[in-house]
């Protein structure tokens, strides 16, 4: 009976020594990055594949206006990389972020409701209609008010969103006539809309940088995912997308 314990007991460490050999799983780290929004269905892309790359990190984006998340930044949100849809938004904030790297440019065209119901076909049609478009500060509101003085249209929106999504999303619901988003926007809407390209839309191309944020708690991977955005993996996905990389 002692002899039979003790083999009992011999065979139960063996066990835990086995168990505790084994390699544990790796600890998740968690990525934030603050995105524009026309950077949406990109982003969401992008992260899949790299989160495909690094089982141990999730990526936790939030897209809004560009110039919205700067200010964010500036009141000390814990953010890790920081991607503006214009240069001076990212300049808002160059004491907090590493020194930005450019990865994509961007152009506005028209979208309107499916059959172009207003039968808008240039941007000066638009002076006439029920338009949405970006507030001021956006970029997005910025590049319209540069193409429309490239063009010497007085605009008159009824509304002035805080993003592009917003924009979009007015249109797409039959709340306007028709509105001024990015190229990439519209392509991601589909049949959705309608799109309409205007020449004026080449006095305001976007360009967008990327940058890590100082106080980053994983900076290392912040530097990963910013030079994986700029690699060919961000290059064939932004494209794909619409924008030019």
């Amino acid at each position: 009976m002692i002899a039979g314990g003790m083999l009992a007991l011999t065979l139960l460490a063996g066990c835990g020594q086995a168990r505790s050999g084994q390699q544990a799983p790796p600890q998740q780290r968690t990525v934030t990055v603050l995105a524009a929004a026309s950077l949406t269905e990109s982003f969401d892309e992008l992260g899949k594949r790299f989160t495909a790359e690094h089982p141990d990190v999730a990526i936790q984006f939030d897209y809004q206006g560009s110039s919205t998340l700067a200010e964010q930044i500036k009141q000390g949100r814990p953010a890790d990389v920081f991607a503006s849809a214009d240069d001076k938004n990212m300049s808002e904030v160059a004491d907090l972020v590493s020194p930005p790297q450019d990865f994509a440019t961007n152009r506005l065209t028209i979208v309107v409701p499916p059959g172009n119901p207003a039968h808008v076909t240039s941007l000066a049609d638009l002076a006439d209609e029920e338009l949405v478009v970006c507030a001021p500060q956006v970029p997005c509101g910025a590049a319209t008010q540069q193409v429309a003085k490239a063009a010497n249209v007085g605009l008159r929106p009824v509304s002035e969103e805080n993003d592009v999504k917003q924009v979009l999303q007015k249109v797409v619901a039959g709340e306007a006539d028709a509105g001024l988003v990015y190229v990439t926007d519209a392509e991601a809407a589909g049949g959705r809309v309608q799109s309409i390209d205007f020449p004026e839309s080449s006095q305001a191309v976007n360009n967008y940088p990327i940058a890590t944020v100082r106080d980053s708690q994983q900076a290392e991977l912040a530097n990963e995912f910013v030079s994986y955005v700029r690699g060919p993996a961000g290059r064939e996905v932004l494209g794909a997308h619409g924008f030019v990389p």
